[in-house]
């Protein structure tokens, strides 16, 4: 009889264990299971700091894909990812130039590198030292309520 019940409190457990993955992988706002309260790195900004600081007057460059970009993005983000990159870069040029703002860029999520690939590329290509990648990306924007464009270029 014992025996029984510890199987049943296994599969018991086992099951619940299932439905927390699945819930986890299907949740659209599930947190990151890496996603830990660490200080941002050295290229990284809070969008805290980038609200309190510069009171949100920054320069915002979306690294997602296009059709990401078009579903929803920061009011007033230019794209600028690496599938385009040549031709989005050329459109900026002037912007970049003379604009004093500091450049904030973001991608999908915590774990999403195209920000830090762009922002490679652009302090490679121009002499920019306040350059940014927004700690947590899209998903930190959303997660804090931040308003959303829909559509192409602002």
């Amino acid at each position: 009889m014992l025996r029984v019940a510890i199987k049943q409190a296994l599969v018991l457990l086992l099951l619940a264990g299932g439905a927390a993955v699945a819930t986890h992988f299907f949740h659209p706002l599930a947190p990151a299971w890496y996603a830990v309260n660490e200080p941002p790195a050295e290229d990284e900004v809070t969008l805290q700091r980038v609200r309190e600081e510069w009171a949100g007057e920054v320069m915002w460059l979306d690294a997602r894909p296009t059709d990401q970009y078009e579903a929803g993005h920061i009011p007033g983000a230019r794209l600028l990812n690496e599938q385009g990159f040549d031709n989005q870069l050329f459109e900026l040029l002037d912007q970049l130039q003379t604009s004093d703002r500091p450049v904030v860029l973001y991608c999908g999520g915590e774990s999403c590198q195209a920000s830090r690939k762009i922002r490679q590329h652009l302090v490679e290509t121009f002499p920019l030292e306040n350059v940014w990648v927004l700690k947590g990306g899209w998903k930190a924007w959303q997660a804090a309520g931040g308003e959303i464009q829909v559509g192409g270029e602002p």
